[in-house]
C-alpha cells in the first residue's frame, strides 16, 4: 500500500485531485443546493434515515460527513503536495489535544459556513441547533492541550507538513457534576455515537511491549543491540483526524492511537467457565486508552500512566520512521534532516530511549550515531515550573515496565555525567542535579532532565517563564549546555478565538479596517485610532451587551440564575489550583459582600463573578476550593440585601464549547496566578483579543501582554517573582500580614468559622489555617494589592468612555500573540521546517 492510501485509505499516487469523490466541474460548495443535496444523500445512504423521520443527531451526522467530503477533497491533494516536492516533518507529541467541536471550525475554515447554514435551514433545521449536538472530544484538560489543538491547526494554516500524535480516548478528562458544590467525576461519554470525522486505519497498527527482559550475545559489547523480549504486547491501532487549515490551505493529521489487545478473548479460559477471566487481557490492554489522567494516587493509576505515555510515545515513533524508511525511502541516518519531533511537556519524554531503542536494537545503528540522530531530531517544550507537574518516575517501576529502556537511560546518563566531570570538574552539586536518577525518597527518573539531554533545544512558552526555567529547574543543565534553551511564547488560533466565537465583533472590525487582519493578524493594529471614535466604541459596547445576554441565557439554564447583561462580567475560568489562586478571588467576592451589605449608600455598580473549571480527581484541596466557591455563590445570591450588586456564579463541566461562549462576554478577565508560577497562559491572550480588559500578576504572558497593549489598558497589582521568592525565603506564616488588613481578617473569620457553611461550621478551617500559617501560594500576601486594584477596576467600569477605549487597544494590539507567529518562530527556529508547495 502507497503512503498515500495509508494516510487517507482513499487514493492511490496515479490519481488526480479531479479525480476524487464527489468533484465534478459543475460542483459549486458555496452554494446552498449543493449542500442541501449531499446532506441529504449522507441522511439516507449513510445514517440510513428518511428526512422526515430523521432526528436532530441524525441531521448533524450527515452535515458533519457532507463536510468531511470535501476535507478529503483538500487532504489528498495535500498529502500529493508533500510526497511531490519533500519537505521536513513536523511531528507534534502530546498527550492531551483539545480540539473542542469540529463543525463550525472546519465549514468555517473551508469558507462554507454561510452555504451549510442556509442549507440546514432549507431542510428545517438550523445551523446552530446541528452543531451543539457535537459533543467536546474530551482529548484534554486545559491549556496544554488547547495550545496543541492550536498548534496543530496553524500547522494546516501556514503549509507546514504537521502531524499530531496523541491517545484517542474512550471517555478522555472526567465530565464534571456539582451536586451540592463538590465536585464528582462522570465519565465522558464523548465517542457514545462515534465520530463521523475520523478515519480508522486498522492497516497502521503497532506492537507497543511491556515488562519481560532484554537479552544480548556473550561477546556483545555494553552499547551494541540488545533483544527485548516483552512479557506483554499491546496492539496500538490508528485513527486519523484530518485538521483543515484556513482557507483550506493545506490538511493536517491527527493521528490518535486506540490500544487493543493481541487476543480479544482467551477461548480457553472462557470455555473452562471462566467467562470474565477470559477478558482479562483485553480489559488491561484497553484500559491504556479508556481516559485521560487516570489517577496515580495508587501504585496501579501510577502505572497505567506510564503505559499510557510509553503507548503513544513508541506507537508514534514506529509510524514516523516507517514513513520515513519505507513510504519515503531515507535512511534512518537522515532523520534530523526530514523529521522534527516535538515533545509537548515531559508527557512524552519516554521517546528519548525510546527512538535510542528503534535506532540501536532495530536498526543496528552504532549507539554514537544513534545519539547525535536522537538529540538532533527531538526537541522539549517545557510548561511548567511546578516540581510535582516535572513527572518522575520510580526506578523499580521502570526496571519492571520498561527494563531495555532503563538500561539506555543509565547509559545515557553515565555518559552525560562522564562528559561533565570532565569539562566542569568534580563538582558534586552539579552532577546531583542534571542527573537523570533523583535520589530524593527513593530512586527516580526525572523526566524532565531526560527530556532536556535528549534534544536539541529546550523551550519555554513566555519570556518570564524561559528565563525562570534558565535560573531554576534546569540551571544546571543550562550551564553544561549553554544555549539550548530558548523561548518561544505561547500564542492562540484568531480563527476558532475571535472570527468563529465573537463573528460581532469580527464584523465591526472588517467593517472598520478592512480583511487584511484575517490572514495577518498584526493588521489588527490598524485598529488602534478607533478607539478615539466614540461611535465605534458605542458599537463594541453593543456587541458585547449581545454576547453577554447569550451568556446570561445559558447561565439561567445551567444554574437558574438570572444575570444583568448590563454589569461587570468579571471571569475566572481555569483550572483549579492553588497557585492559579482562586481563592484570592474568592476572599475579595467575601470583602466585597461585606462592604455592600456595610455601605448601602454607596454608588455600587453591579458586578457577576464568574467560575469555571475542573479539579484534578485526587486534588482534595482544589475541590474544597470549587466548594467554598458555590457556598459563597449560595449565600450571596439568595441575601436580599445584596441588592443584585454582586452574583456569583460556577459552571460546571467546563470545556472549549464553554469557553467559547464565556470569553467574548466577558469585562474582565482574572489571570492572578502566584508570580512566578504560570508558564505562560493562554486564556489571557484570548480575552484579551476579544476586548476583555485584564486583571493580573507580572506571571507569564502577562507581562508580554503588558508590554503589548501598554500599562495604562491592564491592571497589574502584586508581587512579582522576585519578591515571592524573597517573601517565602523569609517564611511562609502571615499572621501578621492577615492581622493587618481588616478586610482579610474578618472574610477569613466568616470562612474559618462557617458562616457560609453552617451546616458543617469546620468544612474550611483547615484551608484558613494553611493560608494563615503556611501561605505558598501568596494569596493573603496579594490580598490587599489585588483588593485596591478590583476598587479602582470598578471605578474605571463606570467611566465607559475610558473602558471602551481600553478595550479597543486590547484588541487591536493583540496581533503578536497569534499562533501563527508562535508556529513560524518554531518553524524557523527549531524545526528548519518550510511551507509544502502547493502551486
Amino acid at each position: 500500500m502507497t503512503e498515500q492510501t495509508h494516510e487517507t485509505g482513499l487514493a492511490s499516487e496515479g490519481t488526480h485531485a479531479e479525480d476524487t469523490p464527489h468533484r465534478r466541474a459543475t460542483d459549486d460548495p458555496s452554494r446552498a443546493d449543493y449542500w442541501r443535496e449531499r446532506i441529504l444523500a449522507k441522511l439516507v445512504y449513510q445514517v440510513g434515515k428518511d428526512p422526515e423521520h430523521a432526528e436532530p443527531h441524525d441531521w448533524y451526522v450527515a452535515t458533519a460527513l457532507a463536510v468531511r467530503d470535501r476535507i478529503v477533497d483538500h487532504w489528498i491533494p495535500a498529502t500529493r503536495a508533500t510526497y511531490a516536492k519533500p519537505v521536513k516533518r513536523v511531528y507534534y507529541l502530546s498527550l492531551e489535544f483539545l480540539i473542542g467541536r469540529q463543525l463550525r471550525d472546519t465549514a468555517y475554515n473551508l469558507g462554507y459556513v454561510d452555504a451549510v447554514a442556509a442549507a440546514l435551514e432549507g431542510l428545517g433545521t438550523d445551523f446552530e441547533t446541528v452543531r451543539n449536538l457535537e459533543p467536546d472530544a474530551a482529548l484534554g484538560n486545559g491549556g496544554l492541550g488547547r495550545l496543541a489543538a492550536c498548534f496543530i491547526e496553524t500547522m494546516a494554516s501556514l503549509g507546514i507538513a504537521g502531524y499530531g500524535y496523541g491517545i484517542r480516548y474512550d471517555h478522555g478528562l472526567f465530565r464534571q457534576a456539582l451536586p451540592d458544590g463538590m465536585q464528582r467525576e462522570l465519565p465522558e461519554d464523548w465517542l457514545a455515537y462515534g465520530s463521523p470525522w475520523e478515519f480508522r486505519r486498522p492497516e497502521a497498527r503497532y506492537d507497543i511491549g511491556f515488562g519481560g527482559s532484554v537479552a544480548a550475545s556473550h561477546d556483545a559489547h555494553h552499547l551494541g543491540a540488545r533483544e527485548w523480549k516483552p512479557a506483554e504486547t499491546v496492539l496500538a491501532i490508528a485513527y486519523d483526524n484530518p485538521v483543515v487549515g484556513w482557507r483550506g490551505r493545506y490538511v493536517s493529521t491527527l493521528r490518535l492511537w486506540s490500544a487493543r489487545s493481541k487476543d480479544p478473548i482467551s477461548l480457553e479460559d472462557f470455555n473452562r467457565g471462566d467467562h470474565v477471566g477470559a477478558l482479562a487481557d483485553r480489559a488491561k490492554a484497553e484500559a491504556i486508552s479508556k481516559v485521560l489522567y487516570p489517577s496515580d494516587s495508587t501504585d496501579a493509576g501510577q502505572e497505567l500512566r506510564l503505559r499510557q505515555e510509553y503507548f503513544f510515545t513508541s506507537a508514534s515513533l514506529q509510524d514516523m520512521i516507517r514513513r520515513h524508511t519505507v513510504n519515503e525511502g531515507y535512511s534512518v541516518y537522515d532523520l534530523p534532516d526530514h523529521v522534527s519531533v516535538q515533545l509537548n511537556d515531559t508527557h512524552p519524554a519516554i521517546a528519548v530511549p525510546e527512538l535510542m531503542r528503534l535506532l540501536v536494537d532495530v536498526y543496528e545503528v552504532p549507539w554514537a550515531d544513534a545519539w547525535d540522530i536522537t538529540r538532533n531530531t527531538l526537541s522539549y517544550t517545557n510548561h511548567t515550573l511546578l516540581p510535582e507537574a516535572l513527572e518522575t518516575w520510580p526506578v523499580p517501576l521502570m526496571e519492571r515496565l520498561l527494563p531495555r529502556h532503563m538500561q539506555i537511560i543509565y547509559l545515557i546518563n553515565a555518559f552525560e555525567l562522564d562528559r561533565v566531570r570532565d569539562e566542569f570538574g568534580d563538582d558534586g552539586a552539579l552532577l546531583s542535579e542534571i542527573s537523570l536518577i533523583g535520589e530524593d525518597h527513593g530512586r527516580s527518573v526525572r523526566m524532565g532532565n531526560l527530556a532536556f539531554i535528549g534534544s536539541h533545544r529546550i523551550n519555554g512558552v513566555s519570556a518570564l517563564h524561559t528565563d525562570l526555567v534558565r535560573e531554576t529547574v534546569f540551571s544546571g543543565l543550562n550551564k553544561v549546555h549553554p544555549g539550548r534553551i530558548v523561548n518561544k511564547t505561547n500564542g492562540i488560533t484568531f480563527r476558532r478565538w475571535l472570527f468563529q466565537a465573537n463573528p460581532g465583533l469580527t464584523s465591526l472590525i472588517r467593517e472598520a479596517i478592512g480583511d487584511a487582519f484575517l490572514d495577518d493578524h498584526e493588521a489588527l493594529s490598524a485598529l488602534t485610532p478607533f478607539a478615539d471614535d466614540p461611535a465605534f466604541r458605542e458599537k463594541i459596547a453593543a456587541v458585547r451587551r449581545q454576547n453577554k445576554v447569550a451568556l446570561a441565557g445559558l447561565v439561567k439554564q445551567r444554574v437558574g440564575l438570572t444575570l444583568d447583561p448590563d454589569a461587570l462580567f468579571d471571569v475566572h475560568i481555569k483550572r483549579i489550583h492553588e497557585y492559579k489562586r482562586q481563592l484570592l478571588n474568592i476572599l475579595d467576592a467575601v470583602a466585597l459582600y461585606d462592604a455592600i451589605r456595610s455601605n448601602p449608600m454607596h454608588d455600587w455598580r453591579p458586578r457577576v463573578k464568574i467560575f469555571a473549571g475542573k479539579a484534578a480527581a485526587s486534588y482534595a484541596t482544589a475541590k474544597l476550593i470549587i466548594k467554598l466557591s458555590c457556598d459563597v455563590a449560595k449565600m450571596i445570591n439568595s441575601d436580599p440585601t445584596v441588592r443584585g450588586f454582586l452574583k456569583i456564579v460556577f459552571l460546571e463541566n467546563y470545556n472549549v464549547s464553554l469557553a467559547e461562549t464565556l470569553i467574548p462576554a466577558t469585562d474582565l478577565s482574572e489571570q492572578i496566578s502566584t508570580a512566578g508560577m504560570e508558564a505562560s497562559g493562554t486564556g489571557n491572550m484570548k480575552f484579551g483579543l476579544n476586548g476583555a480588559l485584564t486583571i493580573g500578576t507580572l506571571d507569564g504572558a502577562n507581562v508580554e501582554m503588558r508590554d503589548h497593549v501598554g500599562e495604562d489598558n491592564i491592571y497589574i497589582f502584586g508581587m512579582t517573582a522576585e519578591q515571592v521568592a524573597e517573601r517565602r525565603s523569609q517564611g511562609l506564616d502571615m499572621q501578621e500580614t492577615i492581622h493587618a488588613s481588616r478586610h482579610l481578617s474578618e472574610a477569613l473569620d466568616q470562612i474559618a468559622t462557617g458562616v457560609f457553611s453552617p451546616d458543617q461550621p469546620d468544612r474550611y478551617s483547615e484551608l484558613v489555617n494553611t493560608l494563615t500559617h503556611h501561605d505558598y501560594f501568596m494569596v493573603t500576601a496579594d490580598f490587599e494589592a489585588y483588593r485596591a486594584m478590583q476598587v479602582h477596576v470598578g471605578n474605571e467600569w463606570k467611566d465607559k468612555d475610558t473602558w471602551w477605549r481600553k478595550s479597543v487597544l486590547n484588541t487591536a494590539r493583540m496581533g503578536w500573540f497569534s499562533a501563527d507567529r508562535a508556529i513560524r518562530e518554531y518553524a524557523d527556529g527549531i524545526w528548519h521546517a518550510k511551507p509544502v508547495d502547493r502551486d
